[in-house]
């Protein structure tokens, strides 16, 4: 664990992974797998399969919507269409919040700026704010009302501009290397890695060593933002 060395003066969080089951993205992707085949003149998709092809990619890397077109759609080229009717069918239900995000929110309200820094829907606004996270928000990141997704710089530079800092004083949580980690560190924001979701099983030393902190859970992450250990 790398501690901070300046004074935390903003968080930012990822939604699936760190907030919400990724499981409920997996869902979307299915139905959505599913009625594109239905159009084909296929039968739906094993389940057993698409969360192999998911866990695959979880793995090993890759995108799932272009391995998914590929695979189970015949054809790459769909990945477009595909995502689009994702988009359509991807919510967060109730009791899909893991229990850890809102006595963290908890703890750090009032203490630092909190935002939402994720690539998703509209939607998800109105899921915080049936669960209860929306009153520790301070900034709006979500990808569908900024018009930038990660691992674009452009929405981390929008929070950082909203929350009033820099890079080097402001943290990222998510559980993508790809997405979250990587493009925050580029930009000096250090980084948690929160293994849940879409993370890997067995990170590798080189992959853990990119993140400034790797976790399980969120129950760590208040420490490391208050610099505790120093």
């Amino acid at each position: 664990m790398t501690v901070p060395t300046t004074p935390v003066e903003a968080v930012f969080f990822d939604v699936g992974g760190p907030i919400y089951n990724d499981d409920n993205f997996l869902r979307a992707a299915i139905v959505a797998t599913d009625e594109l085949r239905a159009e084909q003149g296929l039968d739906p998709a094993d389940p057993v399969a698409v969360r192999a092809i998911y866990d695959r990619v979880r793995n090993r890397g890759g995108s799932l919507r272009g391995s998914l077109a590929r695979e189970l759609l015949g054809q790459e080229g769909l990945r477009g269409a595909l995502h689009d009717r994702i988009r359509e069918h991807w919510t967060h239900p109730e009791g899909t919040l893991y229990e850890d995000v809102l006595p963290l929110l908890s703890a750090l309200h009032g203490t630092v700026p909190i935002g939402i820094l994720a690539n998703q829907e509209r939607t998800v606004i109105e899921a915080l704010e049936r669960d209860g996270v929306a009153p520790f928000v301070d900034i709006w990141g979500v990808s569908a009302v900024v018009g930038y997704e990660k691992p674009d710089p452009r929405l981390f530079q929008w929070c950082l501009e909203r929350a009033g800092t820099d890079a080097t004083r402001a943290v990222h949580i998510g559980n993508r290397l790809d997405n979250d980690v990587r493009p925050a560190s580029a930009l000096g924001l250090r980084t948690v890695w929160v293994l849940r979701g879409e993370a890997p099983d067995d990170p590798s030393p080189h992959e853990r060593a990119e993140a400034d902190l790797v976790v399980p859970d969120l129950r760590p992450v208040e420490a490391f933002v208050r610099g505790s250990g120093r």
